[in-house]
């Protein structure tokens, strides 16, 4: 399996797991000539509250100094950010650990 293939994985169950807990609204964003290059995997917002998720495979190089950049500009606007290794870090990150089911 490539590499990419195990994150789109790990993107697909922690959408799954964000879109299970209520006032959830999660999408995955796809590279496009019309993204914005570094942008985060997931976005969404948690009852109000607006995060970006970047996801990486365990065990790989964290996010690029790009990758970086951008999750800093969403967190000086009062996003919840941060790199999603697993389920539980996305479930973290946007305040819900202990409430998957």
């Amino acid at each position: 399996m490539k590499p990419g293939h195990r994150e789109t994985a790990l993107a697909a169950e922690i959408v799954r797991a964000l879109r299970a807990l209520p006032g959830v609204t999660v999408r995955k964003r796809h590279g496009s000539a019309w993204g914005v290059a570094g942008d985060p995997d997931l976005y969404g917002s948690i009852n109000g509250r607006h995060f970006e998720i970047e996801v990486k495979r365990s065990g790989v190089d964290g996010p690029t100094p790009l990758q970086q950049a951008r999750l800093r500009q969403w967190a000086a606007t009062g996003a919840l950010v941060g790199v999603a290794r697993s389920v539980e870090d996305a479930l973290r990150i946007v305040g819900a650990n202990g409430r998957h089911r």
